[in-house]
């Protein structure tokens, strides 16, 4: 039996449900990274519990046509679930929403007539349906944005919670004892592979053996590419799934439009990549001038890459081998298809706020005579702070500095397999503590 699996979203929840001015939540992200799962844990603290799934249950439509009066709608819900709902005692669930126009909209009603009803929302391809209801519930509504699991997420599955609180004590001023680092790095590259999708950690978490992952994998990449379908008809799936295998291929560089797809537009090439970005599959890393914050205003969206929203799935669909990453401590054994550039993405998003959609930037200056990229930039406390993933610990860092120095950056990061060190106006953070970045102090 599968073991439920600790998650930051339970505490969220928990949170909202605490609280007496709650509004409707609505749950995104892509397909199968724990949304409803949640909500069902959640749900053990509550009396009754409805459980909508618009996608089956194609009958239960009608109770959201013509009017959308929510008491109306709960007693119907009522009666055809045979449950109560009572406001306070009930926990009502819309899940796969997107396949129910008419109950997104419902949503405002529902804050504005029944607040003290527990209601939320889920789906899988959300963004698609949100784009045809462009102010369904603004003010109204609360997105909640759900990623695969973190790092630490995955330490606590496999019981490892002590050692989660032993590395958020750990800084570049206070480095961890050496058996505990490379403990840690041995679990990070085995993330590497498992990746955060709730049903590859947990069978992992349960016993299963990376055989059993891969096959857990491969069957969530089937799933995946089956939903391409149900995107948009003026893109095929067949555009979209070479777009799709494009974006993987082309990790940790620039993305290039005229390598994606053959024998298609450059317009539906954008769109496909729209889509997969919509759908959560993808997540975009976009050059930034980087001159002052917000880092969004000066963006040069001809510069961008793209990369996949789990490395697991990622290093399955390459068939990358796990046994020379499991095997190796050199960083560009681990690093193939520069998976550690994009776990470190990853990861700063999965330990950002939940309740908003965050972007990542990165640096580039290309010219005859200087060519420099830093990884990723990032805004603290209105501070420009430069990202940078090395593979030795004797890196020149010469892109870093250069940035710090034409932007005139009081500090930089570094982030490798060392352990947590400081040197000159530099913080080395290990590849396994992403969430310390968040934490770090940033001058005033």
């Amino acid at each position: 039996m599968k073991k439920h699996i600790e998650r930051k979203i339970d505490k969220v929840l928990i949170d909202w449900k605490n609280k007496p001015d709650r509004k409707p939540l609505l749950l995104r992200g892509a397909r199968q990274v724990g949304k409803s799962t949640a909500v069902q844990e959640l749900s053990k603290h509550f009396e009754n519990y409805v459980e909508i799934n618009f996608e089956s249950q194609i009958e239960v439509h009608q109770f959201f046509k013509g009017n959308l009066n929510p008491e109306s709608i709960c007693e119907n819900l009522s009666l055809y679930f045979n449950t109560p709902i009572i406001p306070g005692k009930t926990l009502l669930f819309f899940d796969e929403i997107q396949s129910c126009l008419p109950a997104i909209s419902s949503l405002r009603f529902f804050y504005e007539k029944l607040p003290a009803l527990h209601l939320i929302s889920a789906g899988s391809l959300l963004e698609f349906a949100l784009e045809q209801l462009p102010s369904f519930g603004v003010g109204r509504v609360r997105s909640v944005f759900i990623f695969p699991l973190s790092f630490d997420e995955f330490l606590g599955s496999l019981g490892e919670q002590k050692l989660v609180e032993l590395k958020k004590k750990a800084n570049p001023a206070n480095p961890l004892p050496i058996p505990f680092h490379q403990k840690l790095i041995d679990y990070f590259k085995k993330f590497l592979i498992i990746g955060g999708m709730p049903e590859a950690v947990s069978v992992y978490a349960s016993g299963g053996s990376f055989l059993d992952v891969q096959s857990v994998l491969d069957d969530l990449l089937v799933s995946i590419k089956a939903d391409f379908a149900k995107y948009k008809q003026k893109v095929p799936s067949t555009r979209i799934n070479e777009v799709f295998e494009s974006i993987v291929h082309q990790n940790g560089g620039k993305f290039i439009y005229t390598k994606a797809a053959t024998q298609t537009s450059l317009l539906q090439i954008k769109e496909a990549v729209q889509l997969l970005s919509m759908a959560g599959l993808v997540i975009p890393v976009t050059h930034s001038s980087a001159n002052g914050v917000p880092l969004g205003a000066e963006i040069d969206e001809k510069k961008r890459k793209l990369m996949l929203f789990d490395t697991g799935l990622y290093q399955r669909f390459l068939d990358l081998n796990a046994g020379q990453i499991l095997a190796q401590d050199d960083f560009d054994s681990i690093n193939k298809g520069a998976i550690a550039e994009m776990y470190v993405g990853l990861e700063y998003l999965k330990y950002g706020s939940p309740f908003q959609h965050e972007n990542l930037y990165y640096w580039h200056r290309e010219n005859a005579n200087s060519n420099a990229e830093v990884d990723y930039v990032i805004a603290q406390n209105q501070q420009i702070i430069p990202i940078e993933i090395k593979a030795s610990k004797k890196g020149a860092m010469q892109s870093l500095f250069q940035f710090m120095k034409e932007k005139n950056s009081e500090k930089g990061i570094r982030i490798s397999l060392e352990n947590f060190t400081e040197i000159p106006l530099i913080d080395v953070i290990p590849l396994y503590a992403i969430s310390t970045i968040r934490d770090l102090p940033t001058n005033p």
